[in-house]
């Protein structure tokens, strides 16, 4: 039975009971330890600390920390000092918060330029017993921007006997101009593994047993925040009746199913959205949120693509087993890209639930959408498997240009060899513009490199080539088209070249295509070369309203070959 003190005496909470009063007792923060611990030694201590962070990972715990250290005074007097194991005269007047020479604010709640204009004020007087006047100001971020520039000056050049202490956890809204007059400390996440350490050490010091299991699920929980692991092993205690066990942890924090979790993802990424749904569907019934359900899959996928890319990741002591062991099973079996395109599809499908009117039919129609989209094959995997056979890239020999039978005037067709098809043909070769053109390729090549769109388009799409040499250029132009744009041509070789061209106009009408027809006929050839291909046709059934497309800049014909072909058909005439 308790005793009568016991019993009256009220309960505080662990993250008050165990609150580091000293730097040998915080954890996790070595490395401003050390700073700090360097610069105390060498006497050159800042007058303004900037502690930033997540919550509960030691701001404020630090700032009365650092208050202890610099007002230290013993029996062989006052001296700056780290060392706080033994308590000097100021101590626990600081520890408990009462000290009149250290002075906390909560930026929070006073936010104005007054609260600031009374620090001003007081800042004029000394120390009343301490050999500093601190200043701790909490959630610092939270000042107006009066308030910030009516702090400016004295944080700049503040009295000898004053210290300032700035705590946030957002450093971003904190003013460039505040930050420059400050010494910055980035207080980080504690590590899952001095966390469940520091956790162990208190439950020993508590005579309460505990799960290994149990533990690792609050650490997880926790998030690297020391408050927050605290104040669940608080509630663990108190919800497992004195005793941390897995069952009532996972009870306390809705992870009752993660197992079912990484079953849900196993059957969506094997396809079984059958089963997929039907698991959902338990899940939900039992009070797990439509949108937790969608983040804890994007959480365990996150989970197995660490695996796969660093396999000691599986060891994280705040992983539960079945986390580790499955997880590692299926980063050694998925590849990358079904990993990668399920994070994306849950991402994306996160932000849809969140605003859906019916969480749970938005929840299941991301799941619908990944189960078919995790095992779609790649493009080279589905022709391999389409074909059998290992996809090779073979080049397609350019088109012939023949004329119809039977003679006359009749506009020429592209005809494609009976060669085996190819999906990535080779880029043709460009012809280089030269400042002197040789032929009508280079003439055109020439247009390009100049960016004069008008000629290029118009020797491509309105002339046909009928001689060319040196200087002399003849061609026949298509109907409708602006003779004018003949003295344009003359005008522009002049100019690129330096030199004059005569250029005339065949009174004979061209009879074949120009190079931009040309170039169309023989995309069509080309599509219907493929569409006759047995893997196309098997492609073109498995995706009903797929079309076959001629890749860009891989179907431009060599001018040349539209050359030798008119060259073929003059000598043919």
């Amino acid at each position: 039975m308790a005793s009568p003190d016991t019993a009256s005496s009220p309960y505080l909470v662990l993250a008050r009971k165990y609150r580091p009063v000293s730097f040998s007792t915080l954890i996790g923060q070595d490395a401003m330890v050390q700073t700090l611990g360097n610069a105390f030694k060498q006497n050159r201590i800042h007058h303004a600390f900037m502690l930033t962070g997540v919550r509960g990972v030691g701001k404020t715990t630090t700032a009365r920390i650092l208050a202890r250290a610099f007002n230290y005074q013993d029996a062989t007097g006052k001296h700056p000092t780290l060392d706080l194991d033994v308590e000097g005269e100021h101590c626990r007047a600081i520890i408990e918060g009462r000290h009149v020479d250290v002075i906390e604010m909560d930026a929070a709640s006073n936010t104005g330029i007054d609260s600031i204009r009374e620090i001003i004020d007081s800042v004029k007087y000394g120390p009343v017993s301490a050999p500093y006047k601190v200043y701790i100001i909490d959630e610092v971020h939270m000042l107006s921007t009066q308030a910030f520039n009516g702090l400016l000056k004295t944080l700049e050049e503040p009295p000898p006997y004053v210290k300032f202490i700035f705590a946030t956890t957002e450093i971003r809204k904190v003013p460039v101009t505040i930050l420059s007059r400050c010494q910055r400390f980035d207080l980080r996440r504690i590590i899952p593994e001095v966390m469940t350490a520091y956790l162990e050490n208190i439950l020993a010091q508590e005579a309460i047993g505990f799960e290994p299991e149990a533990l690792a699920m609050i650490v997880r929980a926790g998030e690297g925040s020391a408050r927050d692991n605290l104040s669940l092993l608080d509630q663990a205690i108190a919800h497992g009746n004195g005793h941390v066990s897995a069952l009532t942890v996972k009870a306390m924090l809705g992870l009752g199913d993660r197992a079912k979790t990484i079953d849900l993802f196993e059957e969506l990424m094997s396809g079984n959205i059958g089963q997929a749904l039907t698991t959902m569907r338990e899940m939900y019934d039992a009070g797990a949120d439509p949108q937790t359900l969608v983040s804890d899959l994007a959480d365990f996928t996150h989970l197995v693509t660490r695996i796969k890319v660093v396999p000691a990741a599986a060891d994280d002591v705040s992983l539960t087993p079945d986390e580790r062991k499955r997880g590692a099973d299926l980063a050694g079996k998925l590849p990358m890209r079904a990993l990668t395109r399920c994070w994306q599809i849950l991402f994306k499908g996160y932000d849809e639930v969140s605003r859906a009117g019916n969480g749970l039919q938005a929840a299941e129609m991301v799941l619908v959408r990944l189960a078919y989209a995790a095992d779609l094959p790649s493009p080279d995997e589905l022709l391999a498997k389409l074909s059998n056979q290992p996809l090779q890239s073979a080049p397609m020999p350019p088109p012939q240009l023949n004329r119809p039978s039977g003679g006359g005037p009749q506009a020429l067709r592209v005809e494609q060899p009976r060669e085996a098809p190819s999906f990535a043909a080779p880029q043709p070769s460009v012809p280089q513009a030269s400042a002197n053109p040789q032929n009508y390729a280079q003439l055109i090549a020439l247009a390009a490199e100049k960016r004069d769109i008008l000629v290029k388009l118009a020797l491509e799409a309105n002339m046909r080539p009928i001689s060319f040499s040196a200087g002399r250029i003849e061609v026949a132009l298509t109907d409708g088209t602006d003779p004018g744009i003949i003295a344009t041509l003359s005008a522009r070789l002049q100019q690129w070249t330096g030199e004059r061209w005569l250029i005339t106009v065949s009174s004979k009408a061209p009879a074949g295509p120009t190079v931009r027809q040309f170039r169309e006929q023989h995309e069509e050839a080309q599509k219907a070369e493929a569409h006759e291909d047995p893997l196309v046709q098997a492609i073109l059934e498995m995706f009903p309203g797929s079309t076959v497309r001629v890749v860009p800049k891989l179907e431009q014909v060599p001018v040349e070959a539209y050359l030798d072909a008119i060259k073929d058909e003059e000598d043919d005439e």
